[in-house]
């Protein structure tokens, strides 16, 4: 099982590559599962999970599915609106908003989803199991939950 982080042109992040074995009468039979994140750097990322015998085509499938599954994340000014915990299995995520120049404090998973949507400045905390896997799916728990002042503003039907 290795963790590796690659880049390429389209905003696209392996974050994992595991390599997993069946075993059949003649010995063992490998295949590859990715975890892939990608995303526009203008508050748009999703993630995919591929798995086939090679890993190139691995990658594709979970770029793939990545594309279809994206979401949009609301910013200000480079950061997230408010803090905000997203939970995935026994995986904990807590983002909180920091002023500019902070930077993205965060481990390797949760850095390479926050990076994919355009956030610029985030600290973060993962608490419990740290399965890259359950961590990404904890992250995009977290912002999906995220709301700006004017959303809230129209869903209450209040000024603040």
């Amino acid at each position: 099982m290795s963790t590796a982080e690659v880049k390429s042109d389209s905003g696209e992040r392996v974050v994992q590559i595991r390599r997993c074995a069946c075993v059949v009468k003649g010995g063992r039979r490998f295949s590859f599962a990715a975890l892939v994140v990608t995303g526009d750097g203008n508050g748009r990322a999703g993630y995919g999970y591929g798995k086939a015998i090679e890993v190139p085509q691995a990658v594709e499938k979970a770029t793939k599915q990545s594309n279809r599954s994206q979401v949009s994340v609301p910013t200000v000014g480079g950061t997230i609106p408010h803090q905000v915990i997203g939970e995935f299995r026994s995986s904990r995520v807590l983002l909180l908003p920091a002023k500019p120049g902070t930077g993205v404090i965060a481990g390797d998973c949760v850095k390479s989803v926050v990076e994919a949507a355009g956030i610029t400045d985030i600290l973060t905390k993962a608490y419990g199991s740290t399965n890259p896997l359950n961590l990404v799916k904890a992250t995009f728990e977290a912002l999906k939950k995220l709301r700006t002042r004017e959303q809230i503003e129209r869903l209450r039907g209040v000024t603040l």
